[in-house]
């Protein structure tokens, strides 16, 4: 009888244990999650009480959020140790539904407006700065390089790049507007119009954040979800990543800070100029000073 009571108290223990190891949100790591007496998860962004939906991707302002909170005592960083990288994040100020608000500001006072991917169009300005509406990014160009361990046929590539897209990121192949291949460089282009979105389908610049974090080995997904690409069954390695973001309105930065800085560069080409002159100068005359002493 006890023995068997042993059993069932071993069973109910491990039971409990993988109740609490699958409660985890599959598409975002930044989450805290727990799991109730009826069995269901609930998963929370870190540093609020944010729910977060694990069946799609986070908005790319939450996660930036969520990058910047303190950790509390619990490890989220990523494998290279440090919280903030060179990817431009910041303590991004979002609206309830996620996205980002058109001005973003710094604890120092510092304002600027970004567009729909967080990227800043304007010129920084204090608490007075305006920006209006939320531009959409429209066109987004993602530029990729990989290991040239062998070349892959251009349809198969883009194909692989597809399914990698709805597969993974659960975006519509509609969005994909093409993939061009050239050994090894490889142009993705997504095209996402705001008439054209509806609320089920993720946002372009959301796929391009989790994109470029897979790439640089920082992903967003639980730990157990690796990206993996292969094309024939060889593996795609891909070393580099860039991204262009287009907006459906052009970026709006002061003239004066352009002037001055085009006023900088043509100084500094100046005096590099006049400086190798002045070189070539000196060196000519060496050389004619040496020659006269070997006339004489």
């Amino acid at each position: 009888m006890e023995s068997q009571l042993e059993v069932l108290l071993i069973l109910a223990l491990v039971v409990a244990s993988w109740g609490q190891e699958s409660c985890s949100c599959v598409t975002n790591k930044w989450t805290l999650c727990a799991q109730d007496e009826l069995g269901s998860c609930t998963c929370t962004l870190v540093g609020t009480d944010r729910r977060v939906d694990c069946s799609t991707l986070t908005s790319k302002c939450l996660l930036m959020k969520a990058e910047m909170t303190p950790r509390k005592g619990k490890s989220f960083h990523s494998p290279s140790g440090r919280l903030v990288g060179n990817d431009g994040i910041y303590n991004a100020d979002c609206e309830e539904s996620g996205a980002f608000k058109a001005r973003q500001c710094s604890p120092s006072g510092a304002c600027w407006c970004v567009n729909s991917a967080g990227v800043r169009r304007t010129g920084q300005g204090d608490q007075s700065l305006s920006c209006g509406e939320l531009i959409r990014t429209s066109w987004i160009y993602v530029e990729l390089k990989h290991r040239m361990s062998c070349a892959f046929e251009d349809g198969k590539v883009a194909n692989a790049l597809e399914q990698l897209f709805q597969n993974r990121y659960k975006l519509h192949p509609k969005y994909v507007a093409g993939v061009q291949y050239d050994a090894p460089f490889i142009q993705i282009r997504l095209n996402q119009n705001d008439l054209e979105k509806s609320d089920s389908d993720v946002d372009i610049a959301d796929v391009a954040y989790y994109f470029e974090k897979d790439i640089k080995n920082d992903s967003i997904f639980h730990a157990n979800n690796k990206l993996n690409v292969s094309v024939n069954g060889k593996a795609l390695d891909i070393e580099k990543i860039l991204i262009y973001y287009i907006d459906e309105k052009p970026p709006q930065f002061s003239a004066r800070r352009m002037i001055s800085g085009i006023t900088v560069v043509v100084a500094v080409v100046t005096l590099t100029i006049i400086f190798g002159v002045t070189v070539l100068v000196i060196l000519s005359w060496q050389q004619t000073r040496n020659y006269e002493r070997v006339e004489i």
